[in-house]
């Protein structure tokens, strides 16, 4: 956590922190996930603030962790890049967006179902209200932002290759974005029950393609100020460290020589990045930046 960047180290901090207390609060009637998730718009439970609270909350303990695992894994290489504020933009409006796309989704089987024309629904045990009903149908968990984080890892990194669990050889980043992609198509359309929001998933990935494309227009994502900031996180993390070694060992002279070498090739290859964009960089060039960001 020393090393995280600030903005995925707080978001990190703050789900973690809702999180504990829905569960301590439950135990006093306080239902947090009932106040703060996203309720259907139409239902008497719905406030607008729900678009941005409800991506703070988790239903349990594995929706939480590969959750927060995906911001830790691809929201602090995402954020090195891009600079904090406009990763921490990124990250609420893909969120944002994919709360608005669950809520179009809903409306639509709302109507299709042709429910809209009932007042009450038979939930096989006991009728209930519609109103009642429809205020169930609520949606937690910062997946859709986090679905954006991995399209934007994808596009930044589209060739760094990764190990995917149970697949036994790495795949590069842009075939696992599209992989991922396809299954949540797949299983938005196939899986109308299984109580995931995978349209919201899609929802956050296509916000943060939109939103992508529109910061790319004109190079605006090569700007001075970002790429300062990628160069101060990297001089920060390159502080001189004091090394023991056993048998051979390096002089302090040599360490040094090797500590400069290294910065002043991450400043070329950061120059370059500034004044031609990321895909002029070489394979080696790519890798080497990657690299650094993970020291």
């Amino acid at each position: 956590m020393y090393n995280m960047p600030p903005v995925t180290k707080n978001l990190i901090f703050i789900n973690v922190l809702f999180f504990l207390a829905t569960n301590v609060l439950v135990k006093y009637g306080y239902d947090l996930n009932d106040m703060f998730g996203l309720h259907f718009f139409m239902a008497s439970d719905f406030k607008f603030y729900q678009l941005l609270t409800y991506m703070f909350m988790h239903g349990n303990l594995m929706h939480i962790f590969f959750n927060m695992l995906a911001v830790w894994m691809f929201g602090r290489i995402v954020e090195v890049a891009w600079g904090s504020r406009r990763f921490l933009i990124y990250y609420l409006i893909c969120g944002i967006g994919a709360g608005l796309f669950q809520e179009i989704v809903q409306w639509i089987d709302f109507q299709a179902s042709g429910m809209a024309a009932y007042d009450s629904v038979n939930m096989g045990g006991s009728i209930i209200p519609m109103q009642a009903y429809l205020n169930l149908m609520t949606t937690v968990g910062a997946s859709g932002a986090v679905y954006g984080i991995l399209l934007a890892f994808g596009l930044s990194y589209p060739d760094e290759r990764m190990f995917v669990f149970p697949i036994p050889v790495p795949i590069k980043a842009k075939y696992f974005v599209i992989g991922y992609a396809v299954i949540e198509l797949f299983s938005g359309l196939n899986s109308s029950n299984d109580g995931v929001a995978h349209f919201a998933h899609l929802g956050g990935m296509i916000v943060g393609f939109l939103l992508i494309l529109y910061w790319s227009h004109g190079n605006r994502l090569d700007s001075e100020g970002y790429i300062a900031k990628i160069k101060k996180f990297f001089r920060d993390r390159k502080k001189p460290k004091m090394k023991v070694h056993y048998g051979e060992r390096e002089q302090d002279y040599q360490y040094n020589a090797k500590t400069q070498e290294e910065q002043a090739e991450l400043d070329r290859i950061l120059d370059k990045l500034r004044k031609s964009g990321y895909q002029s960089l070489t394979v080696d060039e790519k890798k080497k930046l990657f690299e650094a960001s993970h020291k």
